[in-house]
């Protein structure tokens, strides 16, 4: 043990360090004037980091978006030869691929071309191990960045060819093992995610004889959210927005942010325990019709425009219940296509009240509550051994890559 030690020290001893500069040449995108439709449908591939977040293989060979030759003329983009690496260089910093046909990126991301004695796969294992040095060296306000002349200053250590290419080999090997283990722990959470949706779906498509229907609109009431602006003056109350709504059951009121409102909070703005706030307009219609519930309220707590508080009427109704059957797929599918709207998608109180509800007695409703509150929280033990599983995975693989850039692999 002790003398492979003492070889690998003399390895990474014969290993020389450059500046990513030195050994590769790093190409900027751009973008087309996109007000010219003539810019695109062309033949040459454009990519972004939003693309590139969305691969799934590390070899990017198509793209959803082609240019022109015209296209290319009038942008800052270069073509970039097969067989770089391609790096999102803002917004985010670090997602990588490899093209393994030309191809031109916007100004998010940055070709790196290797030089002969470089190769582009080990180039690409350095920058993937990299990823939280560049972080780190980006800057900016808006979102970080990272330059191409502090890109060039990054240093690399360089083997041999032939020591790049054994690197790889083991690095592709121990990876192809590492990745069957992440994708079999995906999939297991996927699952237990699903298992709950499935359960919840049966529930609402099973009704018992016993059940009736009724119209949301005949056991609730309705009221949009409050408008504000930055130059509201007078009272400062908590308010429930859309980014609260996330995929949370209830009212997150430790998190919620406060705003000043114009006068003071009227009594039929105020939100009550037992409330369900739905998201009323979105940008994306899929997010319309999400619901949140309303626990213990703490304070003068209210909701913002862009949402719509439910108040159960009837006293034979469950609030918890009824907001499980707001999240169910078949009350979101009818919410989402209720939307309307061009650019914007909204949620009118008409499309609320028209919402068939089924409904068994309250004490069947309570029964219900009480088992998807036990399936759910075995689902979310199942998750989180999954997701720690998924976490073990990458802190390894990150293990390894540190080994490998050290020459003890």
């Amino acid at each position: 043990m002790e003398e492979s030690k003492i070889l690998v020290s003399k390895n990474i001893m014969t290993w020389q360090t450059k500046k990513l500069g030195e050994v590769c040449e790093i190409v900027n995108g751009g973008t087309p004037k996109t007000n010219i439709k003539s810019y695109w449908d062309g033949d040459i591939l454009w990519i972004t980091p939003k693309d590139m977040g969305k691969m799934d293989n590390i070899y990017v060979a198509r793209t959803d978006r082609m240019i022109s030759d015209a296209g290319l003329k009038n942008s800052s983009a270069k073509i970039i030869p097969q067989n770089s690496v391609i790096l999102s260089t803002r917004a985010p910093i670090g997602h990588l691929a490899i093209n393994i046909t030309e191809i031109t990126t916007n100004q998010g991301c940055k070709g790196l071309v290797p030089h002969h004695d470089l190769y582009t796969k080990y180039l690409y294992y350095f920058l993937e191990f990299s990823v939280e040095l560049l972080n780190s060296l980006g800057s900016g306000t808006t979102f970080k960045e990272i330059s191409g002349s502090t890109l060039k200053d990054v240093w690399i250590p360089i083997p041999t060819l032939a020591e790049q290419k054994r690197i790889v080999k083991k690095l592709d090997e121990v990876f192809l093992g590492l990745g069957e283990v992440r994708e079999k722990a995906e999939r297991n959470l996927k699952n237990a995610k699903e298992l709950f949706e499935s359960y919840l779906q049966g529930v609402f498509e099973n009704l018992g004889e016993d059940w009736e229907e009724k119209n949301l609109g005949d056991i609730a009431n309705f009221r949009n959210g409050m408008n504000f602006t930055k130059t509201s003056k007078g009272q400062t109350i908590k308010i429930v927005g859309v980014r609260d709504f996330q995929k949370s059951f209830f009212v997150p009121f430790t998190t919620l942010e406060s705003v000043t409102i114009d006068g003071s909070l009227n009594e039929t703005d105020l939100l009550r325990e037992g409330d369900i706030l739905t998201v009323r307009s979105n940008g994306n219609p899929e997010l319309i019709g999400r619901t949140l519930l309303a626990e213990k309220v703490d304070g003068d707590v209210s909701h913002s425009g862009f949402t719509i508080r439910i108040r159960i009427e009837d006293k034979n109704v469950y609030p918890v219940y009824l907001c499980h059957y707001l999240k169910s797929k078949k009350a979101r599918e009818l919410l989402v296509k209720s939307g309307t709207g061009t650019n914007i998608k909204s949620l009118n109180q008409g499309a609320l009240t028209a919402l068939v509800i089924p409904l068994p007695k309250i004490a069947e409703q309570n029964a219900i509550v009480k088992k998807l509150d036990a399936l759910s929280a075995q689902t979310k033990e199942l998750e989180a051994i999954f997701r720690k599983k998924i976490a073990g995975v990458d802190e390894l693989k990150k293990s390894v890559l540190q080994k490998a850039f050290a020459g003890e692999l």
